[in-house]
């Protein structure tokens, strides 16, 4: 590649330069960026490099800032890699703010930065030169997100470019992990700095092994129950998906995937008992939450006296929730697969004193999940003149391979798409924040090109996730996704909440469909047609498989394509 104009050898390296040569250091692979006025220190750091062999983060440009951090989150759950997300001065940050709750509460790592406007109002190289950088000065930009990261920093000097980057690293994949902000004025970013300037990447704080007397106690108490249960939601690592199977099934504990955000257990495995923690935690002795933050609802679910609550997981309480009093007899900080394969071992020597309620379980679990399975193909057969989304989710499962990784934003249901494999599903996090899923989904597909990536979303969870930005990053950057939009015209969550507390009230003589009704539906087909893309309506149900495979096919020919299925329910 030709060297830029006015690049020099000798030119002294710029503050940004080293910001962005440390976070590839630290293993950051992709510079997810909305630009303003305070880039240009950025701009020159990336323009300088494609005249060297510098490693810096691949920028990718991403016309929105809620699509920027969703595509960053999409990545890192690909790689395991946090990546680094930067906007412009607080109007950018505030774009942000939504996805950050959603990586926040999903414990994702990032490194959001932000410019600001500059400190000098003259004298300085990069003094305000706008009129919006007097407007867009705050006393404390970040503040408007400091709930929601872990860490908060702004850049004093040209000096600390390289010690902001690595600390920001080590802040945010200490567990437990999530993210964090940085603010960059241009001033400094923009200033020369020493070529040897540089922080190395330093060894991460490594979560302990659990304490060995409580998986005792534990052990103990599994054995004795007459009822266990374990309940999942967030832990998909494919160490503790193994170990959680390997457990289950030896000692034939029932597992509840409740409120799914990723595969924690292969759906086929016998001891899958479902995806609603409520009919089983009623008849529970022995409850024991693993990663799930609200493994039952006490409003509703009224538990067995006596009962013994056991909680696990990095942060078993859940420190940054305000209010959450779920009752705890037990508490372990460690890593479900470090917890399950201890309690694995723990329980062999009660092996043959459990036999008996082993295989009363098993028993049981078999007959429950048949009754699951006949429910779910009697629910999977529909309608014959509309598509329901228990047969759209269905005919999505049969359509996809073990191996495709399905981006979902509430209406896919696993109880008629099963997932086997651990990594292949990512739901929307617990904070539940809109317009997650379709980034999340293209920054996958950046991640990993070789995989099929699909995004199956609600139609105001499509509305959400800026379509347009999103079919133009598809189309600028060769990202094809395949999205399906279960479309119902209307906010689900809206109605059924308006209907679970006014059903016999005056909002229930109308459904609730008050403020969740989205008429007239816009040709959402057309939006992906517009860039170049494969889009089609579907609207009868024999339709659906058809239609599933020439989308597929235009994806795997290197098309990014849209499902608009209506789904009036």
């Amino acid at each position: 590649m030709s060297k830029p104009s006015g690049a020099t050898q000798s030119q002294s390296p710029i503050a940004a330069e080293i910001f962005l040569k440390t976070l590839a250091e630290h293993g950051v692979d992709y510079f997810f960026c909305n630009p303003g006025t305070d880039f240009p220190p950025i701009v020159e750091a990336f323009t300088r490099a494609q005249g060297s062999n510098a490693k810096l983060p691949q920028p990718v440009l991403v016309p929105h800032e809620n699509l920027a951090v969703a595509m960053a989150h999409g990545a890192y759950l690909m790689t395991g890699r946090p990546q680094a997300v930067m906007v412009h001065v607080n109007v950018g940050t505030g774009n942000t703010i939504n996805n950050i709750t959603n990586a926040a509460r999903d414990r994702a790592p990032l490194i959001l930065a932000a410019g600001r406007t500059p400190f000098t109002e003259k004298g300085s190289f990069g003094s305000r030169s706008r009129s919006i950088h007097w407007a867009q000065e705050m006393f404390d930009q970040a503040g408007m997100l400091r709930e929601m990261v872990k860490w908060d920093y702004e850049l004093k000097v040209p000096d600390q470019a390289a010690d902001v980057a690595a600390r920001a690293y080590e802040m945010t994949m200490t567990s437990p992990r999530g993210p964090v902000y940085l603010v960059l004025p241009r001033e400094p970013l923009a200033a020369p700095v020493s070529e040897t300037l540089s922080s190395a990447p330093r060894q991460l704080p490594v979560l302990g092994s659990p304490d060995p007397k409580a998986i005792e106690t534990l052990a103990e108490w599994i054995a004795k129950s007459h009822s266990p249960l374990i309940v999942t939601s967030s832990d998909g690592d494919p160490r503790a998906v193994a170990a959680l199977a390997k457990l289950a099934d030896a000692f034939a504990i029932p597992v509840v995937n409740h409120n799914p955000r990723v595969v924690t257990l292969p759906a086929s495995h016998p001891m899958h008992a479902g995806y609603d923690s409520g009919p089983l935690v009623t008849e529970a002795d022995l409850i024991i939450n693993a990663e799930c933050d609200v493994p039952w609802y006490p409003h509703l679910d009224k538990l067995k006296p006596g009962f013994k609550a056991v909680h696990i997981g990095e942060d078993p309480i859940y420190q940054r929730y305000p209010m959450r009093t779920f009752p705890s007899d037990l508490s372990l900080v460690a890593r479900s697969a470090d917890v399950f394969e201890a309690l694995h071992a723990a329980l062999q020597k009660h092996r043959s004193a459990m036999s008996a309620g082993i295989e009363a379980r098993r028993k049981t679990s078999a007959e429950r999940r048949k009754a699951r399975a006949d429910k779910a193909a009697k629910e999977a057969r529909g309608a014959s003149d509309k598509i329901t989304p228990a047969y759209l989710s269905h005919c999505i499962g049969e359509a996809f391979g073990a191996d495709a990784v399905i981006f979902n934003e509430y209406p896919l249901s696993l109880e008629h798409c099963p997932r086997e494999n651990a990594q292949t599903f990512f739901s929307v996090g617990p904070a539940g924040g809109l317009g997650w899923g379709l980034g999340a989904a293209i920054g996958a597909k950046l991640a990993s090109p070789e995989k099929l990536i699909v995004a199956t979303l609600g139609d105001g969870s499509y509305m959400f996730g800026n379509p347009t930005v999103s079919h133009w990053v598809q189309d600028k950057f060769n990202l094809p996704i395949l999205s399906i939009v279960f479309n119902n015209s209307r906010y689900g969550a809206v109605r059924k909440a308006t209907l679970s507390m006014f059903k016999d009230g005056v909002a229930g003589e109308t459904d609730g469909r008050f403020l969740a009704d989205l008429d007239p539906s816009p040709p959402f087909d057309a939006f992906v047609t517009a860039q170049g893309g494969y889009g089609e309506r579907v609207e009868r149900p024999e339709d659906v498989p058809a239609a599933l495979q020439r989308a597929q096919e235009a994806v795997r020919n290197g098309k990014q394509a849209l499902l608009n299925v209506i789904t009036p329910y």
